[in-house]
């Protein structure tokens, strides 16, 4: 029912879309933009264009990649237009974080440092769990294009953590985890 609708551009199918692939698309966005206002934006769009655009649909079977490259274009678009607009971030009092919470937040510190495009490679791979094909598709590029982002953006990852992880331990475990990544 969901594709028939879609290509038919019958809006009952965003409430069905949002419920499936809502949480998916803004969390992509997010890693992307750093931004949950931003990322629920996105989510907005991505479903709009879809409906829009939902005759463009050739496989059925690939939806939800469709829609993550829509998300993903969305979401790269936003960075682009923000690239000069500088925000302010407020730290929220909350106790202090728990180990893995470091681990968590320095990973994803540096995915924040990495350029737009690779940070989506990064984040289309490890977040959304696609192959590097269905990265390659998603971006617009080849395989071996993505592979060689990923390649490097783990590489400068790695430095990254090796370098901030000078005062404990943690920095050599999201080391680890990074080298996990690369296992997938």
């Amino acid at each position: 029912m969901t594709i028939e609708a879609l290509r038919g551009h019958r809006p009952e199918v965003l409430a069905d879309l949002l419920d499936r692939y809502g949480r998916e698309i803004q969390g992509l966005a997010y890693l992307v933009l750093r931004d949950r206002a931003a990322a629920e934006d996105v989510v907005v769009d991505t479903l709009l264009t879809a409906l829009e655009r939902g005759d463009q649909l050739r496989d059925p079977d690939r939806l939800r990649p469709w829609l993550l490259r829509i998300a993903t274009n969305k979401a790269l678009g936003v960075k682009r237009s923000s690239g000069r607009v500088v925000q302010l971030q407020v730290v929220p009092d909350r106790p202090a974080p728990r180990r893995d919470e470091d681990e968590r937040l320095a990973l994803l510190g540096c995915v924040d440092r990495l350029a737009p495009r690779t940070r989506a490679a990064v984040v289309l791979r490890y977040y959304a769990d696609m192959s590097v094909r269905d990265v390659a598709e998603t971006l617009g590029t080849s395989e071996n294009t993505v592979k060689t982002q990923l390649r490097e953006a783990l590489a400068q990852m790695r430095r990254t953590l090796a370098e901030d992880g000078d005062s404990g331990t943690w920095g050599a475990h999201a080391v680890t985890e990074t080298r996990e990544m690369t296992r997938g």
